[in-house]
Parts: C-alpha cells; structure tokens; sequence
C-alpha cells in the first residue's frame, strides 16, 4: 500500500515488525505448550522464551538474506530465529509444526486486530452520521429518481438511511472479525500427525483465537469473508460519496464539502471547490471490489493446499484492511466538515413548479371519482405544459375544465409540504434503535 492512503494505526498491523514479532510469539507459545505436555524440557522452553530474539530491522534484514538461500520465508525465518536463541535448546523451535501453521495463525491474528479498528471506525462514522440525520431531520430537500425530481424529503431521512447501511456494515465486519479469529496448528496436512491437538489450543487461548478444523491451511471462504465486508465497507462509502459529489453539482449546490484556509481546488482555476474527498472514496472502493475478486479466486486450493492464494494475500489482505480503514476515516471527516444549505434544497425543491405533487394530485382526483387513467391524463397535460412554459402546476391544473367540480381542499391537501412527510419518523425509529 501506498503511504498516502494508510493510517499509521492500521498500517502498523501489516509492518514487517509486527508479523515476524506474531510469528515469533508464536513459535514460542507452541514450544511453551509442548513443554506443558512433557514432549520438550521445561528448562529448554524457559531458555528458548529467555533469548527470544527482537525483531527489528536487522533481524528482517538477517531473514530476508537467509531467504535468498532457503527460497522459502518461514525456513529462514526459523533458520534465524534458531540461530538468534543459539544452543541445544533452539532444536525445539518449530518443532512439530508446518509452515502454514505459523502464517495462517499471523494472519488470522492480524486480520482480527485490523478488523477492531475497522469496527470502531465504523461506529465512529456512525456516530457522526446520526448526529447529522438528527440536525436535519426537518430540512426538506427534493428526492430524485433517475436524478430527475420526484417527490419532497428531507436530508436528515436521506442521511438516516446511510446511517442503516453503515451499521449493516459494521455487523458483517464484526460477523468477518468472529470468523477470521481462529487458530490453526494442526500439521502438514492437518491431521496432528505430529503435533498434539492440544498445542493448538493452548496457543489459540493464548492469542484470544479459535482454534478449527483446517488442511494444511485454513479455508480462505473465512479470509474472502473478511474482504467481502471491506469491500462492503467501500461500497457504502461510495454510495455516500456520489450523492454528495451529486449535491455539489453547481447547478444543485445543495451541499459543500468543507474548504480549510490555504486549500487549492484547482491549479488553474482559483474559484474551484471540487469535492475531492467525495471521489477520493469513490475511486478507492474500486480497489477494494477488485482485491475481493481476487479473494474470491482463492478459495479454491489444490488438494490440502497449494500457493497460489499466497502471493494474492500479500498485497489484497493489507491492502483492503488499509484502504476500508481510510475511506471510513475519510468519509467521516468529510461529513464533519460538510456544508448544508438548506435555503438551496428549498429553492430547488419549488424550481420545477410544483411538479414534485403529482402524485398527491392525481391520488386526490381518483378520490375525487375520475378514473385512474383519466386522471393521470389529466395531471400527465399539465405537468408537461407547466414545465413547458414554466408556469405554476396548480394554476396549471385549476385552468382545466376537467377539474371544474373538484373541490378546492382537495388540491390543497394535494399540495401541502406537511402531508409529504406525515410519516418521516418511520426511518428515525430505526435510527434510534441502533446500538452504537
């Protein structure tokens, strides 16, 4: 990942420190619990906890030259990690254990602890969201089907929606965090052939992991899981995103992302104010769609395992773990800062001449007695002669014969703003019923 779009938090996680100090920590905890069943001396376990190496940029960069002979990381790795412990006592690192032991257990380790920060980002924007839902809730704005005007709503409804979705989110990222959480310490082919089944838990108890049946390595439907709920993640994000970007619009101008003192919206143009974090979110939730084909593809292993999936693993896992974690961050500073104009959500609601109670109008007439298709007919005319000349649609409407013997209360319930919204609090129910 590119520094640009990694949260040092985040980033942190996918360091090579941290995964050889997992990798190490590991390697120890097993032998400790070998030691515990009497297949390694206690003595020798103390000794090997004792003189455990630190892992730090000479001990990666020893790992990283070791694997130029080896041709395989975890051989160096061990190669290393055994020279650095030095005596008759490092004989024991690895012992009974298979490569994919270690890595699959860093990983999913890993994955749990980027998964936290993924839940908690996400119930930070939540907050944020609510809180602007709340603010709003009256702000009436014009809703747009096929980004046509449709009918009134208002922001706060609309905000409350992405409210829902986000904790939909943060579910299926605490549903991948409980699945990836697992442990796995099982052998080559996973049968504990040479390896007691007990080992495994003591590590996976150690780590606050779960230890589950596996081959050689653990199912990756749990890692493709997990890059489903990233990607999930930037879907949201996205369809956040291109509605303010939508909002900004000049002809909208509903909405504005925040503008600090000094910023530049364009290098040519001094009156630009581009709503680049809302495309910032839109372009990464792009990458993250890819990376989960990419995990999807890895599933599918030969026999007990092959590596196939390996390779894909090392850029898509801290990739996605990143860029989710980014866009939640970015997205929630954009909605900090953003700028709402109500008075322009009310002028462009009345702009189209009071077209947007077409419904109302011609559910008053059918009340009124005229036939469903006569009366859309009828509204169908003066919606298209209203928007054609810019004339005001109940005039519109009034100047039409048709309509002679209906009664005028019936248009002004037709026409009341208030009747539109009677039942706005449906969605805040559901919004007050979040846990956050």
């Amino acid at each position: 990942m590119i520094p640009r779009y990694a949260l040092p938090e985040m980033e942190s996680i996918f360091a090579d420190e941290s995964r050889f100090g997992r990798w190490v920590e590991i390697e120890l905890l097993a032998t400790e619990a070998h030691s515990v069943l009497g297949t390694v001396p206690a003595v020798d376990a103390a000794a090997c906890r004792a003189a455990a190496p630190q892992v730090d940029a000479k001990f990666i960069e020893d790992v990283l030259q070791r694997e130029q002979v080896t041709d395989h990381d975890v051989a160096a790795f061990v190669d290393v990690m055994q020279s650095r412990i030095g005596g008759s006592a490092s004989s024991w690192i690895h012992y009974g254990l298979t490569s994919s032991d270690i890595v699959d257990t860093a990983w999913c380790w890993m994955l749990r602890d980027a998964a936290d920060l993924l839940i908690d980002a996400s119930t930070k924007l939540l907050r944020v969201v609510t809180n602007l839902a709340k603010a709003h809730r009256d702000t009436v704005m014009i809703g747009r089907t096929h980004g046509v005007h449709a009918e009134p709503t208002t922001f706060g409804a609309k905000v409350a929606l992405w409210a829902l979705q986000i904790d939909r989110d943060r579910s299926r990222l605490q549903a991948a965090r409980d699945n990836i959480a697992v442990c796995k310490l099982s052998g080559a082919v996973g049968t504990y052939s040479n390896i007691d089944p007990r080992v495994e838990q003591s590590v996976a108890t150690a780590l606050g992991l779960r230890a589950v049946p596996a081959t050689q390595v653990i199912s990756r439907d749990r890692h493709a899981e997990y890059m489903w709920a990233c990607a999930a993640v930037g879907n949201t994000c996205e369809m956040i995103a291109v509605e303010l970007r939508h909002l900004q619009r000049t002809e909208v101008r509903e909405v504005e992302e925040g503008f600090k003192v000094g910023q530049k919206g364009s290098s040519a143009m001094p009156h630009k104010r581009n709503p680049i974090s809302a495309e910032t979110i839109t372009g990464l939730s792009r990458v993250l769609r890819g990376n989960l084909q990419a995990a999807m593809q890895d599933v599918a292993l030969w026999h007990e395992r092959d590596i196939s999936h390996s390779s894909v693993e090392r850029i898509v896992l801290p990739d996605s773990s990143m860029l989710a974690h980014y866009v939640l961050h970015r997205l929630r500073r954009l909605l900090e800062g953003l700028q709402v104009s109500p008075e322009r959500m009310k002028q462009n609601l009345y702009s189209s001449h009071g077209l947007v109670f077409s419904q109302p109008v011609l559910l008053a007439l059918v009340q009124s007695g005229l036939s469903r298709d006569e009366a859309y007919r009828i509204v169908q005319e003066a919606a298209a002669a209203s928007w054609a000349h810019s004339t005001d649609f109940r005039k519109t409407l009034e100047a039409d014969s048709r309509l002679v013997r209906v009664d005028k209360k019936v248009l002004d319930e037709a026409f009341d703003l208030k009747r539109s919204l009677v039942h706005i609090d449906r969605v805040f129910i559901a919004l007050d019923a979040i846990k956050n």
